[in-house]
């Protein structure tokens, strides 16, 4: 099993622990650290929709919280979906933030890997972008 492919299964695992009763969308995803350690995170749902959570947002914020300040990849699964489920916008973002630089995003046909800086957030805004 590639490392892909091992990222993809980790993510397909997170998202059967999504909450998601109104969508039934279910969504996870599995940040990889510089150091090599995980981070999973399932969508959280709410009846107040704008109160859900994303699962790249709560991987995300489990390794920030661990300290985490970098993460180089991201994998993404959306188990209940019939095409690949790319990131929302405001995901992309919090990438950005904490240096993805490689997307797995898993599909019915398998799992694709994208490159963030060109496929997923191509000019994008960033820290950096304050310092001038």
């Amino acid at each position: 099993m590639t490392d892909v492919d091992r990222l993809a299964a980790a993510a397909r695992r997170a998202a059967e622990r999504a909450y998601a009763p109104y969508s039934r969308f279910r969504v996870g995803a599995v940040v990889v650290a510089e150091d090599g350690s995980e981070f999973s995170g399932a969508n959280v749902e709410n009846s107040a929709y704008g109160s859900s959570i994303c699962a790249e947002a709560t991987a995300i914020a489990t390794a920030a919280s661990a300290g985490v300040r970098r993460m180089p990849t991201i994998a993404v699964a959306c188990i209940d979906a019939t095409d690949p489920g790319f990131p929302c916008g405001n995901c992309r973002q919090l990438m950005r933030e904490f240096g993805v630089e490689r997307v797995v995003v898993d599909g019915p046909d398998g799992p694709g890997v994208h490159r963030f800086d060109e496929d997923i957030l191509p000019n994008s805004f960033g820290p950096e972008s304050l310092e001038s």
